[in-house]
């Protein structure tokens, strides 16, 4: 019975490490692929400032509101959490594809599209207003910070599903 008990003791340990291997994975490609949205990003910011930037206009104000300082002082911090969501965001999608490998069927081009679209829909739509005060459908700028942000996030889940396909 001691045996048994090490040898489901080292399994359960083993598959530990396997799961902590594929997050740490995923948030590390998070961050690539969240530097491969932000480079554009930063041309259309020079145009549009904050404000025509969902992402970074949402996390702006979340942390203008946690840290109690004014919008244009946190920009710098708020890219943290820019980098942070995309790393989770990531983790979360390399462990899912690694729990599902049926989904490597797909070709990252198909299931990153199919990711960067779903993290929009779920992450950044239903948010933006009631974190900024400003509507999507009644944006300042009219339809392009929208068009970008969805272009933008299909970029960052292609990038992500390439680099996990590679794990």
């Amino acid at each position: 019975m001691g045996a048994e008990v090490r040898l489901n003791s080292c399994s359960y340990l083993r598959i530990f490490f396997e799961v902590l291997e594929v997050l740490v994975y995923g948030l590390l490609t998070g961050v690539v692929a969240t530097a491969v949205m932000s480079l554009p990003q930063l041309f259309f910011w020079r145009r549009w400032s904050t404000i025509g930037i969902l992402e970074w206009h949402e996390n702006q104000m979340i942390m203008s509101r946690a840290t109690g300082r004014s919008p244009e002082d946190v920009l710098a911090l708020s890219f943290v959490l820019h980098f942070a969501n995309g790393g989770v965001a990531a983790a979360a999608y390399a462990l899912i594809v690694t729990m599902l490998p049926q989904l490597y069927l797909l070709d990252p081009l198909t299931l990153g599209t199919a990711f960067g679209l779903i993290l929009w829909a779920l992450t950044l739509a239903p948010i933006h207003k009631p974190i900024t005060g400003i509507s999507l459908t009644r944006h300042p700028l009219g339809w392009r910070p929208v068009a970008l942000s969805i272009i933008l996030h299909i970029v960052y889940g292609v990038v992500v599903a390439f680099l996990v396909s590679l794990l």
